[in-house]
């Protein structure tokens, strides 16, 4: 849509003057602008912006007419009528200085083609020296209210309830007509007009008026505030001719615009708010379409103290509208309601060090051409405030010195008022809505393009983002072929969110001097090149070469211009022009690899005026200003050097198709008329004939339905030819952008185990969801909404004495940003009782990397508006939410991450509808999911009393020492200190709403909340029982140091059993890892179980648990023959050169082995020094031997461990041996 960017710039009027202009009016091309004083009448060029004339009007004739007060410009830009104080009507002939005398004039260098070939090139680069001429003045006896120009007539309304009509060039007495509003009848609806209620209209007068040309009327706003709508019945406007509707129930209008586009009239109110007005088709009456209004959520300090509305201005395009209010202020809306700009809040409104602006106070403002300026008149007030705040600071810093004022003081002309000139980019979807390419975002400004693509070497050497490209032998840029309709080709995240910055083309500078401005943008499927239209001509760029192409015959450029649009067909460029040598409208094809000239163009003729273009694979549609539609079908032709395009006739509406083989290419046709989107629907109620009974000659294609309205106040639509078997929702689906409603998509419907479809519009439904950004383009497969967002920076240097107006607003730069949507269909969904779409959605969309956040998304949207509505709903949907996230593994993580960041007193609801987080935290348990149910723990701690806290974090507590889960070890030990820290019995009154830290774990929060990790890793997989778990006693009794000694000693009998049951299993390494990990004092506690838990009963057994967990090889057999023990009463000898394995061995050999580097452990000591000493008895605690087994007799032979880890140090056989049999050196030497 429209974005502010950068300063205003500030024009000074180069004649210095007393009087400050306070109005401004453009001509119909808004090449020129009428600017206003007291007594001064100037005309301003748009390009550059620059003053051409003025007139000054004498101090005698300003005493008889009275002060200017309006303008209003004859359509052909020759004359101009100025409204008088006295109720003159001062009419000034336009004249031009010639053919060549220019104001200015460009200069080019020697041998430069640029020069003048066609008759009016140069005029199109020069600003004109034009001349004002008076003519003779109309008196009309009456204050002037309101101007309008209607063709060759001028209509004037007058405060004593006239409406005059004046004709441009015979303003004698033939010429002047008036009519009495009085004798207009107005009613509600022009049914009831002969018979219904009617206005009194006595002493009331048009306040205000414009002419709608879409709609043939007048929006009036009268002197009573009433809001009207006045229709001419017939070709002349006279009195018994017109007839009135006005709309109820508002008396406080103040002002109005129309929008020819969108059939739509904008009421400016009293109340500061701005209604939108639309005429019922069929009675006639005014409807009320959307209000433009500020609201309290996002401006609470400002939206109802704007004061009236003053001005709203439509930009050219009539995509969006400025409103400004008497207490200053400007905002911007689309065509719609969606709000887009306003400079009463954030950095607009305050500086950085908070200090409040006061908001500029505007007298007029009107868009420039094609919407890329609005120039805007400060309020005379502005000015002299200024300058008094000026000389106020200059009196107080004491600067008296003339030679220092001189130097201090600004010059006269730069503290004179002048014209602020704010710069917009918008959206080429604004005035080129083809659908060429719908995930690109394509901004254009006055001289240069933004778009969001990424690196087009990125994108090419993809295989599987474009599998039809191939690279042009010429320039390298690559060549698009039809691609196949089963292939998908979404440039993907990778390319177009890669990061944030935007990718500016500048626009060739030799086109835009002559060219400006530019009115059409297109880009093409791969987002690799573009092309831009302006007023003559268009011209090309490519994202490979880096370079623009435009005609090489300035003639040709000259002699065309674009009026329906163009779009991009592969590697041809589509437009729809209109041929001045030839005067005919025409459709050309140009190829991009070949030179931009008409050799090398496919033109068609057409036979009407073409107002829209689109592209559909292999297709053109155009919609004709008579109404019709025309379907072109274009074939690419390689029989020549360089590639054309051949285009044929497919069929006009109700006409006989001469191309019969496409007919399955174009089932319906979509239609944006004036907001309302219409869907034409090929007719196959007839009889149906099978292609095989009928000749090929005599195909046809059927006819088309009557228009279907399928939406109402639609901006933007968006939908795809691609096809994906695995997301044919969103790839089907049809995207609606409808300003302040947010955005709509018609989604198709799917039946499941090939059950029979249904009739066709039954198969789809139309689902409305908000979203937080303006949407500019869809990303299908993504699930994403790409969009452009105003960002704010203030400068505090410009702050001073001198500060100028322009130096009020802050730098404003234009901001990519994207939105996920799924989540808003899903519930849309549920709620239609769509469960099995929903979960056809869903699932085909479960391989996004953010589709986790879209469940935690869904959940708390329905969660936060049942949990905090005020009246009971009497059907819930956070149960069928539940269930269906039940259906996908992120169930668990889910609920834990929607609870932890919504409000404490939300959760009893919401586990209500999910279950009992106590069943939830076991589950997690179940499905090894460790860090979730930490988690839940979180939850458990604020919801429960601190026994059952303590009760599922000992368990949790003990599977994470099992498995190896260091760090969260380390934050359960804080966890269960923190649970038995003097608590009462009673669960917190608030909950942590602490996110999860970036290196996970438990952190204090408010010294008793503990935030936790989020990541997931895997478990053995095991069932879990609470009533196993130890549990210490703990009460209100119990306090202080007494209190910290249980907790302490609770752990530390945890963190004996694990140590016990680990060196039960011989498990050294894991032992050493538990003591390094968890500061474990494991000297001391060795020596207190050296004659339990560290006796060792089988030896053998032992060892080669040694050797398995740090990977030590088994000694090698030496050469030469062993004896084996007696077995049997037998002595067995074994030959050097076989190597026999235990069974020990086997086992190991067979097993996986852990490639992890073992841990140090505390080795100032060895558990094997003592095993037959006795000890006194340290610790109480049973350390029974529960899976203890008794040693099995069998021979043990040491064998080499044929897989070696090269990562570990292993001494030799015989070092090993020595350490294992000898005694004196430890196990761990090596």
């Amino acid at each position: 849509m429209y974005f502010l960017t950068g300063w205003p710039r500030r024009l000074l009027c180069p004649l210095r003057s007393e009087e400050e202009p306070f109005h401004i009016q453009p001509s119909s091309q808004r090449f020129y602008f009428a600017v206003l004083s007291e007594t001064q009448l100037s005309i301003w060029f748009s390009r550059p912006s620059v003053l051409i004339v003025s007139y000054i009007e004498s101090a005698k004739a300003a005493a008889q007419f009275g002060f200017y007060q309006k303008a209003e410009w004859k359509p052909d830009d020759s004359m101009i009528a100025v409204a008088t104080a006295k109720g003159y009507i001062l009419l000034f002939d336009v004249l031009g200085g010639g053919d060549d005398k220019y104001l200015y004039e460009p200069v080019y260098p020697r041998g430069s083609t640029r020069v003048k070939v066609t008759p009016g090139y140069k005029e199109e680069q020069c600003a004109p020296a034009l001349s004002l001429e008076m003519k003779k003045p109309v008196d009309l006896e009456a204050p002037i209210t309101s101007l309008q120009s209607l063709q060759e007539d001028l209509l004037v309304c007058t405060a004593d309830g006239y409406l005059h009509v004046l004709h441009w060039d015979g303003l004698g007495s033939n010429g002047r007509k008036a009519i009495c509003l009085t004798t207009i009848p107005f009613s509600l609806d022009l049914q009831s007009a002969r018979g219904g209620p009617s206005l009194d209209l006595e002493g009331v007068y048009i306040r205000c008026m414009e002419y709608c040309l879409t709609l043939d009327g007048f929006a009036v706003v009268l002197s009573d505030g009433r809001l009207g709508f006045i229709t001419p019945l017939s070709n002349t406007i006279t009195a018994d001719q017109l007839q009135g509707v006005w709309a109820a129930d508002v008396t406080d209008g103040t002002c109005v615009a129309v929008n020819n586009k969108y059939r739509l009239m904008a009421f400016g109110c009293a109340s500061g708010s701005v209604l939108v007005y639309m005429i019922d088709t069929t009675t006639g009456s005014m409807q009320l379409s959307h209000k433009l209004e500020l609201t309290p959520k996002h401006y609470p300090d400002t939206y109802n103290k704007t004061g009236p509305v003053k001005l709203i201005c439509w930009s050219p395009d009539y995509s969006v509208a400025m409103v400004t209010w008497e207490r200053g202020g400007l905002s911007l809306w689309s065509v719609f309601g969606a709000h887009l700009i306003c400079t009463l809040g954030e950095d607009f409104a305050y500086r950085s060090d908070g200090t409040k602006k006061d908001p500029i106070k505007i007298s007029s403002m009107s868009w420039g051409a094609e919407g890329y300026h609005l120039w805007v008149l400060p309020n005379k007030q502005e000015r002299r405030r200024q300058e008094e705040q000026q000389q106020q600071q200059q009196q107080e810093e004491g600067v008296v010195q003339e030679e220092e004022e001189e130097m201090v003081t600004p010059p006269p002309s730069s503290l004179q008022a002048g014209i602020l000139q704010f710069h917009f980019i918008k959206s080429a979807l604004t005035v080129n809505p083809c659908t060429s390419n719908q995930e690109q975002v394509l901004l254009h400004g006055e001289d240069r393009l933004y778009l969001t693509c990424g690196d087009p070497t990125q994108v090419n050497n993809t295989s599987d983002t474009h599998p039809h490209t191939h690279l042009h032998p010429h320039d390298g840029s690559p060549l698009h072929h039809s691609p196949n309709p089963d292939s998908s080709l979404s440039q993907g995240l990778s390319t177009l969110l890669g990061h944030k910055h935007w990718h500016v083309v500048q626009i060739h500078s030799t086109y835009l001097e002559s060219n400006w401005p530019i009115r059409f943008a297109a880009i093409d499927t791969a987002g690799q090149c573009m092309a831009v239209a302006g007023r003559r001509g268009f011209a090309h760029y490519s994202l490979f070469t880096r370079k623009w192409k435009l005609f090489g015959n300035i003639t040709q450029e000259q002699n065309m211009t674009v009026t329906g649009g163009l779009a991009w067909w592969n590697d041809f460029v589509v437009v729809a022009c209109y041929n001045f040598i030839d005067q005919q409208e025409q459709l050309r094809l140009y190829q991009r690899s070949t030179n931009l000239d008409n050799a090398f163009a496919s033109v068609t003729k057409l036979h009407s005026d073409t107002l829209l273009l689109n592209v559909f694979r292999d297709m053109v549609i155009l919609f004709r200003a008579d109404c019709s539609i025309c379907l072109y079908s274009i074939e690419r032709r390689n029989d020549s050097p360089h590639p054309t395009a051949s285009v044929e006739l497919l069929q006009e509406t109700g006409i006989t198709l001469k191309a019969p083989q496409q007919a399955c290419m174009a089932e319906s046709i979509m239609l944006n008329l004036a907001g309302q989107l219409i869907m034409l629907q090929r007719d196959r109620s007839g009889p149906q004939v099978r292609e095989k009974e009928t000749p090929a000659n005599s195909k046809k294609l059927l006819p088309f339905c009557p228009p279907v309205v399928l939406a109402q106040c639609v901006e933007n639509v968006w939908t795809t030819c691609r096809s994906n078997k695995k997301k044919r929702h969103l790839l089907e689906a049809l995207w609606l952008s409808c300003g302040e409603a947010g955005m709509k998509v018609w989604l198709p419907l799917f039946p499941r185990d090939h059950r029979k479809p249904h009739s066709f519009l039954s198969r789809r439904i139309m689902l409305p969801f908000h979203i937080n950004i303006y949407p500019l383009a869809v990303l299908f497969e993504d699930a994403l909404v790409l969009g452009a967002t105003n960002e704010t920076v203030l400068y505090d240097g410009l702050q001073g004495s001198s500060e100028p107006l322009e130096a009020l607003f802050p730098y404003c730069t234009v901001e990519r940003t994207s939105q996920i949507y799924l989540h808003h269909i899903l519930r849309q969904l549920l709620v239609r009782n769509l469960g099995e779409q929903a979960l056809m959605l869903a699932q085909s969309c479960a391989s996004l990397p953010y589709f986790p956040h879209v469940m935690e998304l869904m959940v708390h949207v329905v969660l936060e508006e049942e949990a905090t509505s005020r009246e009971p709903i009497p059907d819930p949907l956070l149960p069928t939410v539940a269930k269906f996230i039940t259906e996908f593994p992120l169930f668990l993580q889910t609920i834990v991450h929607c609870a932890r960041k919504t409000e404490y007193a939300l959760w009893n609801y919401l586990f209500a509808a999910v279950g009992n987080p106590k069943d939830l935290f076991e589950e997690c348990l179940m499905a090894q999911d460790l860090d979730t149910a930490a988690s839940y723990l979180i939850i458990l701690q604020n919801m429960e009393v601190p026994a059952v806290s303590r009760q599922h974090a000992t368990l949790l507590f003990n599977t994470a020492l099992e498995q190896g889960k260091w760090d969260l070890c380390r934050h359960m030990i804080r966890f269960l200190k923190a649970i038995g820290s003097g608590e009462m019995e009673t669960p917190p009154p608030t909950p942590t709403t602490q996110e999860p830290s970036s290196t996970g774990g438990f952190e204090f929060f408010r010294n008793r909340s503990i935030s936790l990790s989020q990541s997931a890793d895997s478990i053995a997989t095991g069932k879990f029982n609470l009533q196993k778990t130890f549990s210490m006693p703990s009460g209100p009794s119990v306090k202080g140091r007494d209190v910290e000694c249980a907790e302490n000693m609770y752990i530390d009998m945890m963190l004996w059993r694990h140590a016990r049951h680990l060196l039960e299993q011989v498990r050294l390494r894991d032992l050493g890892c538990f003591s390094a990990q968890l500061g474990f004092e494991l000297i001391g506690w060795l020596c207190r179980e050296r004659n339990r838990v560290a006796r060792i009963e089988d030896f053998v057994s032992a060892l080669k648990r040694l050797h398995k967990d740090f990977l030590w090889p088994f000694p090698v057999i030496p050469v030469g023959s062993l004896s084996s023990p007696l077995k049997n009463g037998r002595c067995r000898t074994v030959l050097s050169t076989r190597l026999l394995k235990s069974q020990s061995a086997d086992s190991l050999l067979n097993s996986d082995m852990d490639t992890a580097p073992p841990q140090a452990a505390p080795t100032n000591h060895t558990w094997l020094d003592g095993l037959g000493q006795r000890a006194k008895d340290i610790d109480t605690a049973s350390s029974a031997h529960s899976n203890q087994h008794s040693p099995q007799t069998h021979d043990a032979f040491l064998s080499l461990l044929t897989n070696k880890v090269e990562e570990y140090s292993v001494g030799s056989a015989t070092d090993l041996t020595e350490n294992q049999f000898g005694g004196g050196r430890r196990l761990d030497d090596g």
